[in-house]
């Protein structure tokens, strides 16, 4: 059985005293889960004031938001996943939509990132999904392929079972529309298959798919029962602590 993990990516939100009243919040309301992996993904700033007010908590771990491929140098703006390491980060999401989209990262850019973070022993969250017109073009498989593909070339089958992904369609993100269970089950399959055959069957039975198109309390149970989706990667709902809560406790009922 694969473990449910569910991952609030705050984005460019929350301060540290707002990072310090969420933390406090949702580990009154979850308590000390083990059947859920839980993830807070906060700003950078915000990541040593997240591991102070966790204390001695071990059921919410703490991921990045994004890293560069060098270990350290020149890179004016940027942080590397031994900075990260060095904060006691356990994950980082690479190649978001809007990293993509934004900032213009290729799937190669995204590559060199993802192998960089396991040599740190990071573990990525690997984000794929299609655009609405990709979609409606019939492209998703492959849009899906292509970025899969590219993005997690040359892992090994340790590091594979140790990278999560997530599905995004893009289409749904922050725009409060969200793919039907039906249309994400389709994708996250899609995902898995893709997987096998870049690895074998028990390598990619293994790994975790996260789905992170505008997950929210009353959609979650919904999509976490299908069979190919291990959790979600929330956004806007992830900035409201008993929000993100109920998607949680929807993930438990799920496992």
């Amino acid at each position: 059985m694969r473990k449910k993990i569910v991952a609030a990516n705050w984005k460019m939100n929350m301060t540290q005293a707002e990072s310090a009243r969420f933390v406090e919040s949702l580990v009154l309301d979850i308590g000390d889960i083990t059947d859920v992996e839980v993830v807070i993904v906060p700003p950078f700033t915000a990541i040593a004031k997240v591991m102070e007010a966790l204390g001695t908590s071990q059921s919410i771990k703490v991921g990045a938001q994004n890293m560069h491929w060098e270990p350290n140098g020149p890179f004016t703006g940027e942080i590397s996943a031994a900075l990260l390491r060095d904060l006691l980060v356990r994950y980082v999401v690479l190649g978001h939509s809007e990293r993509r989209t934004l900032f213009r990262e290729t799937d190669e850019i995204v590559n060199r990132k993802v192998r960089a973070a396991h040599e740190a022993t990071l573990r990525p969250i690997v984000c794929v999904g299609e655009t609405l017109e990709q979609r409606d073009k019939g492209n998703v498989g492959k849009i899906l392929s292509i970025q899969l593909r590219g993005s997690l070339k040359d892992l090994n089958e340790k590091e594979l079972q140790e990278t999560v992904i997530a599905y995004e369609p893009v289409w749904a993100i922050g725009t409060g529309r969200n793919a039907t269970p039906q249309q994400a089950q389709e994708a996250h399959a899609f995902i898995r298959r893709t997987l096998r055959e870049m690895s074998d069957e028990a390598t990619a039975d293994r790994i975790r798919i996260q789905y992170g198109g505008s997950m929210k309390p009353e959609n979650a149970r919904d999509l976490m029962t299908q069979p190919d989706i291990d959790g979600a990667l929330v956004g806007g709902a992830s900035l409201d602590p008993r929000s993100f809560a109920q998607i949680v406790k929807a993930a438990r009922d799920e496992k």
